[in-house]
């Protein structure tokens, strides 16, 4: 599906809908899997992060903490809807990107920056505005707080072996 979106391989006359409505089903089951209950041991970075992954945090942004400033700066700068992605690009770099809307890195022939997702987060209004109304800052500083390390460092080893994360 994601390989298809921007191509010839997806009928003319459902193009919108596939993209927009496949993505979002793409897009969310990733986003479950990357979230567990806080204060749980796979939300734990220090324990549930592989140390793979800890070095190619640290590698890239200095620190977590630099890296959560980043991700949270890209995060808050999507104009309306979209989605934050960490992942994992052609040279096997961890990098930062957004998407608007339902896309995401793996399609290709729509997004700027491709790369194989690690983690993912939904900044549409809907996630966030129930408990935060439009405070997306609160939501993003407090969604570090739920995120599932474990999965993570799976997503990363899949992505830096060039298979593409499971949603399953």
């Amino acid at each position: 599906l994601n390989k298809a979106v921007g191509t010839k391989d997806i009928p003319t006359e459902v193009t919108t809908a596939v993209r927009n409505n496949g993505g979002g089903h793409w897009n969310h089951s990733f986003f479950w899997k990357v979230l567990a209950p806080a204060e749980s041991k796979e939300a734990d970075y220090q324990t549930a992060a592989s140390d793979e992954l800890k070095q190619a945090i640290e590698d890239g942004w200095g620190s977590l903490k630099d890296f959560q400033a980043k991700f949270n700066e890209a995060a808050a700068a999507v104009f309306g809807s979209g989605w934050a992605w960490l992942g994992v690009d052609d040279s096997g770099k961890l990098v930062i990107s957004t998407t608007s809307n339902q896309d995401n890195p793996l399609m290709k022939a729509v997004v700027k920056e491709a790369n194989t997702p690690v983690l993912g987060l939904d900044v549409w209004e809907h996630a966030y505005y129930l408990k935060y109304q439009n405070k997306r800052p609160d939501y993003l500083n407090s969604w570090w707080h739920v995120v599932n390390w474990e999965q993570v460092s799976h997503n990363y080893e899949q992505a830096k072996a060039g298979k593409l994360p499971s949603t399953a």
